[in-house]
């Protein structure tokens, strides 16, 4: 297993043009405008906004399905429970079981504004290299302290996974690790194989991080002050500013029209 935010990063659409920090702030504000919608007849529109997105991002439909497998698991789960636990006017019903229409309409558009959301989100990340999207938020105000955090965490999730993965493979070899073979049925062996392997990792995580941070303090990390990041505005197209003050007029759109309906 291995992260690969960046590998569909340095395409030549126009949403990988797009200037990180503009393009961070006008996806956000429909981000936001999408969670506050509750009308149902708005969730035609937030789907072609949606679907416009990621067309105009060039990024294949494989890389949505993909990213969003894991989180359609819970979305299924409550698609499969709100709608015969929600609500009060009966349209179907088998003995003690019912299905309710606000749990029905309630599962729309719950549904509709998570993918949504996600998708957006993913179009974010992937469209954007991920040093470029830290410096955004850096210049946009966000603390220094909280963006080398996230980028040493990217960088070090590699070698955890990498970490991770050999230490299964040397339980499996040594006749450990049997939790997929013995899934249905597991045991206390398997449990406390499972416990030893995720403390193991902790451990060796926490003492890599101290490693790190010592060589960081004697390299001089923390010693600057006053250092900034900001980046001048002024050097942003004007086709940027254009791209931005549009999204951010769709997003206060849903938001009038959420307002007013």
């Amino acid at each position: 297993m291995k992260l690969d935010l960046d590998v569909y990063s340095h395409q030549h659409s126009w949403m990988h043009r797009w200037e990180p920090r503009c393009k961070l702030i006008g996806l956000m504000g429909v981000i936001f405008a999408f969670a506050f919608v509750q009308d149902l007849r708005l969730l035609v529109p937030m789907l072609v906004v949606t679907a416009s997105l990621f067309m105009s991002s060039g990024l294949p439909l494989t890389v949505l399905t993909h990213r969003l497998r894991y989180p359609g698991f819970f979305l299924l789960g409550m698609v499969l429970l709100l709608p015969f636990f929600a609500g009060e006017t009966v349209i179907w019903q088998w003995g003690k079981l019912s299905l309710y229409q606000e749990g029905c309409l309630a599962t729309i558009l719950i549904a509709v504004r998570f993918v949504s959301i996600l998708t957006i989100a993913l179009i974010l990340v992937a469209s954007t290299p991920f040093l470029a999207l830290l410096k955004a938020l850096r210049s946009l105000g966000l603390s220094p302290i909280l963006t080398d955090m996230l980028l040493l965490t990217y960088r070090y999730l590699h070698d955890i996974t990498e970490s991770l993965t050999t230490m299964r493979t040397a339980m499996r070899l040594r006749g450990g690790d049997r939790s997929r073979a013995r899934f249905l049925i597991p045991d206390w062996r398997t449990f406390r194989q499972t416990a030893s392997l995720a403390g193991t990792l902790l451990i060796r995580s926490y003492e890599q991080s101290e490693r790190v941070y010592k060589a960081m303090r004697l390299r001089g990390y923390g010693l600057a002050q006053g250092q900034t990041n900001r980046q001048d505005w002024r050097s942003i197209q004007v086709s940027n500013i254009l791209a931005l003050g549009l999204s951010l007029v769709v997003a206060g759109g849903f938001v009038l029209a959420e307002v007013l309906i």
